[in-house]
């Protein structure tokens, strides 16, 4: 019976200490802290390979995207004066 106990004892306690660790590594992953540097990565990771070396497809895509809105405003403001 008391080796029942302290079987119990010691599972409850493994328990305890996956949950706390689960929990630290939530508590990390959604600090905002962490949420922007991984954002930040992602974005870096958008217009720079691995190598270092910039993607120029998708710096290209990026500036016509702007290029048009900006365009896209100014015939809105033409029109609408």
């Amino acid at each position: 019976m008391s080796d029942q106990v302290s079987s119990l004892e010691n599972e409850i306690e493994q328990t305890r200490e996956r949950l706390g660790a689960t929990i630290d590594q939530l508590v990390h992953r959604a600090s905002p802290k962490t949420v922007a540097r991984r954002e930040i990565a992602s974005v870096k990771a958008y217009f720079v390979d691995p190598s270092g070396a910039p993607r120029q497809d998708n710096i290209l895509k990026v500036a016509g995207g702007v290029a048009g809105v900006v365009v896209l405003f100014a015939i809105v403001r033409k029109l609408v004066r």
